[in-house]
């Protein structure tokens, strides 16, 4: 399995979560929703390390490459929730999806090689899967001041496009099981920090526990998904072709919910699928 392969496996897994997430935000204490989310993930991930017997000491700068991608993976989910909290998805989900750019602009700072070609790929398909969010969401529902919700989903993107690069770190010098636990345990431990300095709610309620439990382990598998890329040939467009979760959460609603899709948004379709598939030559 390759870098586009699990990129796109880790699309399939958010856009399931999200496709959750826009309901659960609204009725839900937002923080203990993502907390109980992050648990779920973790104990996913804790049972698929003990059927595959992955256990194995972390330690220097793997362990600090992996803590730091937890911090920023506080800052991607915070920021994420409360950006489709507060909505339009047309309006959240392309500032989300950019994070592919960043995360190739990591990725050649850090000495990988990216050509013309390929960086009009990653362009493709930020803009085909922008383009298909755009024109969703037709809702006259009263959303707030649009500035807070730009820097919530703004900071998500940088969260994402920082938890990839140094979880791809990580994982490439002690392997993607270990790693990825460091990252969600030093997360799971922040957000608490956080619900307790600003005296939030910690339960979500009973009624909700299924649902984000589902929620979790499809997290828990995207995650894993995309560090797992690590040391792979060309590990960035994990994070590229997992950006297509927006795109794919809309085909989802059109499948599944019979939610309508227009001529310009299949062609932002089709322009995201070219650009996985120029990358995949």
């Amino acid at each position: 399995m390759n870098a586009l392969t699990l990129g796109l496996v880790a699309a399939f897994a958010w856009a399931i979560h999200d496709i959750i997430v826009r309901q659960v935000s609204q009725k839900t204490p937002l923080m203990a929703a993502l907390l109980a989310v992050l648990i779920f993930g973790a104990l996913f991930h804790l049972g698929v390390m003990t059927a595959t017997n992955a256990f194995r000491p972390i330690g220097g700068a793997a362990a600090v490459y992996a803590m730091i991608a937890g911090v920023f993976f506080v800052i991607a989910s915070v920021g994420l929730y409360h950006a489709f909290q507060r909505g339009p998805v047309r309006l959240v989900s392309p500032i989300i999806a950019s994070y592919p750019v960043l995360s190739v602009a990591w990725a050649v700072l850090s000495g990988a090689s990216v050509s013309p070609l390929q960086w009009a790929a990653v362009l493709a398909i930020a803009i085909g899967v922008s383009l298909v969010a755009a024109l969703a969401d037709d809702s006259a529902d009263t959303v707030p001041p649009k500035g807070p919700t730009i820097l919530w989903a703004a900071a998500s993107a940088i969260g994402f496009a920082g938890t990839f690069g140094f979880g791809q770190q990580a994982a490439e010098l002690a392997g993607e099981m270990p790693s990825t636990l460091v990252t969600r345990a030093v997360a799971i431990v922040l957000l608490m920090v956080i619900i307790s300095a600003k005296g939030l709610p910690w339960w979500p309620g009973r009624a909700a526990l299924p649902v984000l439990a589902l929620m979790g382990v499809m997290d828990g598998i995207a995650l894993m998904a995309v560090l797992s890329a690590g040391g792979m040939a060309d590990a960035q467009y994990a994070s590229v072709t997992s950006s297509m979760f927006g795109l794919l959460t809309i085909l989802l609603a059109w499948l599944f919910l019979r939610e309508p899709m227009t001529i310009a948004q299949w062609l932002g379709c089709g322009i995201a699928f070219i650009g996985i598939g120029t990358l995949a030559l």
